[in-house]
């Protein structure tokens, strides 16, 4: 019975984490895609964005993965915890516990297990047992592989806001339509149509549509 909860216990947690992994690379279940997570994690001051994201799909699909077939003892559940360090504290530290308020409880939950499995070992329906290597159980090798996988999302954290002001893009010059053409501020869209049209053609007919109701911004 051990070993068997054991298996249900690594097919849940490891197939969990690998399903998130392939919504972010391949859109699979659901999920934003490469595209998207990338944007998501551009915006969190992670840039370039695309990198960061493969690196956090493909993290965990490995984890996931390696923590449901039982192999790599304690790498997998480190890859694992590695990933919610930088979830939890970028994302969800900041609505407090209770996952109602996206807070950090299903991060807990996800890294306890992991912490376990690595504790624990993976049992004997797993491909570590049928490949023999006992030594990946290890307590020194657990220990090791554990305070990197935290060490290593602390280390993303770190290059958080360095990575941004590095990457981030110059800003494009403003541009303004003539002021005889501003009457307010009132429709941001109106305004955008306007400027692109104003970008084209300096020239606008006083009559025009663009010049009767467009708005620029202040």
């Amino acid at each position: 019975m051990h070993d068997f909860g054991l298996l249900v216990s690594r097919l849940a947690l490891g197939g969990g984490i690998a399903a998130h992994g392939a919504q972010k690379a391949f859109g699979a279940f659901d999920g934003p895609g490469p595209q998207a997570a990338a944007q998501f994690l551009h915006g969190l001051g992670f840039k370039p964005g695309e990198r960061y994201a493969t690196a956090a799909a493909w993290t965990e699909l490995a984890a996931g993965t390696m923590i449901a077939l039982g192999l790599g003892g304690p790498l997998g559940p480190a890859g694992l915890i590695s990933t919610m360090v930088v979830a939890q504290t970028s994302v969800h530290a900041k609505n407090g516990f209770f996952a109602q308020k996206n807070g950090v409880e299903l991060g807990v939950v996800y890294s306890a297990g992991a912490l376990a499995l690595a504790s624990s070992g993976f049992g004997r329906f797993s491909l570590d047992e049928a490949l023999g290597w006992e030594t990946l159980r290890e307590g020194w090798l657990t220990t090791l592989a554990v305070a990197g996988g935290i060490a290593a999302g602390l280390l993303v954290l770190a290059q958080r806001d360095a990575a941004g002001s590095a990457q981030a893009p110059a800003a494009a010059p403003a541009e303004t339509a003539p002021a005889e053409t501003a009457p307010g501020a009132e429709d941001a869209a109106a305004a955008g149509q306007f400027i692109a049209a104003a970008s084209e053609d300096r020239t606008v007919p006083a009559d025009s549509p663009a010049a009767a109701g467009g708005n620029t911004a202040p």
